[in-house]
């Protein structure tokens, strides 16, 4: 049988709402919509762009944890509440994965929180 195994990262938003970070199915890693939130301080900027960069913190760290990393993400999902938000974003973007180029997607809807500019989700596949 695969390995499945939850990561967490401290957000008070999985405890409340009662979801992981991350799930690691055998070679497999899906990581949660994930916002620009710190979640050592539950502080978020204000700057799309800032963001953005945050998201990937909180993503890289639970990537690393699922022991991949960026050149593994195979799918990535982008939801911004505003369309105009995206663009300004896409230098960071393709710095993360401009080398893999990962199947991606974005959407214009709303989120959970107003100070929410921007939510990633990505799936990942471990070599091995």
């Amino acid at each position: 049988m695969a390995e499945r195994r939850v990561i967490l990262s401290g957000s008070t938003f999985e405890e409340q709402i009662g979801y992981a970070r991350a799930v690691v199915d055998g070679d497999r890693v899906h990581v949660s919509g994930t916002t620009g939130f710190d979640y050592q301080t539950m502080t978020i900027s204000d700057d799309v762009v800032e963001q953005v960069e945050q998201c990937l913190r909180n993503i890289g760290a639970a990537l690393t944890e699922a022991g991949c990393g960026f050149a593994d993400v195979v799918r990535v999902r982008y939801l911004l509440p505003d369309r105009a938000d995206f663009e300004p974003c896409w230098p960071v973007l393709r710095r993360h994965f401009g080398a893999v180029r990962p199947a991606a997607t974005m959407i214009v809807c709303g989120l959970a929180d107003p100070r929410m500019k921007i939510e990633i989700e990505v799936d990942a596949r471990r070599a091995g």
